[in-house]
């Protein structure tokens, strides 16, 4: 793409007017047609009248183009698809979904986000599982996290939860390596003998090219508002038609049940509809489809990811020539996060503000202590080059 399009098309993000933006992977900039899309919406309730039938019929409809706007992106049925919240509402259906015994192993990996680990620590609490930690961490620049990962499952692991691409270092597992070996352990002595595996998807949907189909994965959350762009407040659940007979609905509300003609519930709807709950905020839904319809007028998933790691790994270079900088990954980034850290003994918050006076905006870690710093497929060359060189002079700024 042209300097000229790519200008044009981050016209479409207010948000990138006035700083360089490095957190997508916390939440991305809202188009400016997402936002008109759910003002639109709206508008239309308010007109339709907010509890009427012609609102019913609209919300029905805006529900199933948008499991089937999601669905395409995954390459999956949109039966498949329920919709959420957010990622940690789609990751608890799936945990709380779970027939738990006592005695039951739930495998976690040491990388993910302090809300998949409080869930778990919960599980244990109510149902008397074991839960562990494979150490994928230490594999970012060695090592086979699929062999960890083996090495680590029991005869009574239930379930596998892990990242696609991991919060904190940007690592992109091999998920559908994963997914097989815990499909055949061959040290399980559950009934099926199958390892189920759920995944947080935070930083992989909008970033990489998904086909859950093929990857086999079971259990598949993720969110609108990081990668895609969305509204926040929408995200998804992804359940294969192979583990859904095996998970319970552990929320229930309206939209998740069959009704009799006297309002009485007879049964759940029919795939991952089931365990939808109640009222939610529909015009973001419209927001939703917006946005990842501006994605692809830039490019392909293909295209978009392919810039990506264009962009990442030239950030990655340029951090790798600053002196008292150090890069977590010791080669270019395979997604869109990079990590790194201060070796001059700063704190890393110190920093942050640092970057945030010089309109950079990036994060910090706690697990590993770092600096994440996040670039789409629109982030300039431009301004990575004011990221750097702003981080190179708080060597001096810092004395």
């Amino acid at each position: 793409m042209t300097n000229s399009k790519l200008a044009a098309h981050r016209q479409h993000f207010p948000a990138l007017a006035n700083k360089a933006y490095f957190n997508y992977g916390g939440q991305g900039p809202l188009p400016q047609m997402s936002l008109e899309a759910i003002k639109r919406s709206y508008e239309c309730v308010q007109q339709m009248g907010p509890f009427s039938r012609e609102v019913n019929a609209w919300v029905t409809g805006e529900a199933i183009a948008t499991r089937s706007a999601i669905a395409s992106e995954l390459n999956v049925p949109a039966e498949a698809i329920a919709l959420t919240e957010d990622v940690t509402v789609g990751c608890n259906i799936a945990f709380w979904g779970i027939d738990w015994k006592p005695g039951d192993h739930l495998l976690l990996s040491d990388c993910e986000h302090p809300g998949i680990v409080a869930t778990a620590m919960e599980l244990q609490r109510r149902f008397n599982i074991e839960i562990s930690t494979c150490p994928l961490m230490a594999t970012l620049n060695q090592g086979d996290p699929v062999a960890v990962i083996a090495q680590h499952l029991r005869p009574n692991t239930r379930l596998l939860a892990i990242s696609h691409i991991l919060w904190n270092t940007g690592q992109v597992l091999p998920l559908g390596e994963i997914v097989k070996v815990c499909h055949n352990s061959p040290v399980s002595t559950l009934k099926n003998g199958i390892v189920r595996v759920l995944v947080d998807a935070a930083q992989s949907v909008g970033v990489l090219p998904l086909n859950l189909i093929d990857l086999g994965v079971d259990f598949y959350a993720f969110t609108g508002h990081k990668w895609w762009c969305g509204p926040e407040g929408l995200g998804g659940l992804y359940v294969s038609a192979e583990a859904l007979p095996d998970l319970h609905p552990s929320f229930i509300g309206w939209r998740s049940i069959i009704m009799d003609k006297t309002g009485n519930p007879t049964g759940w709807k029919g795939g991952a509809q089931r365990y939808e709950v109640a009222t939610s905020a529909y015009p973001l839904y419209a927001g939703l489809r917006e946005a990842i319809a501006l994605h692809h007028q830039w490019g392909t998933i293909e295209e978009r990811y392919q810039e990506i790691c264009r962009l990442s790994g030239y950030l990655w270079e340029r951090l790798s020539e600053i002196d008292g900088v150090n890069c977590l990954r010791k080669s270019p980034p395979a997604a869109g996060l990079v990590a790194f850290e201060l070796t001059n003994g700063k704190p890393h918050n110190q920093l942050v503000d640092f970057l945030y006076q010089q309109n950079c905006m990036v994060r910090t870690i706690l697990s590993p202590d770092c600096v994440r710093a996040c670039v789409h497929y629109f982030t300039t060359e431009s301004e990575i080059d004011q990221l750097v060189d702003a981080i190179a002079s708080q060597n001096v700024y810092f004395i």
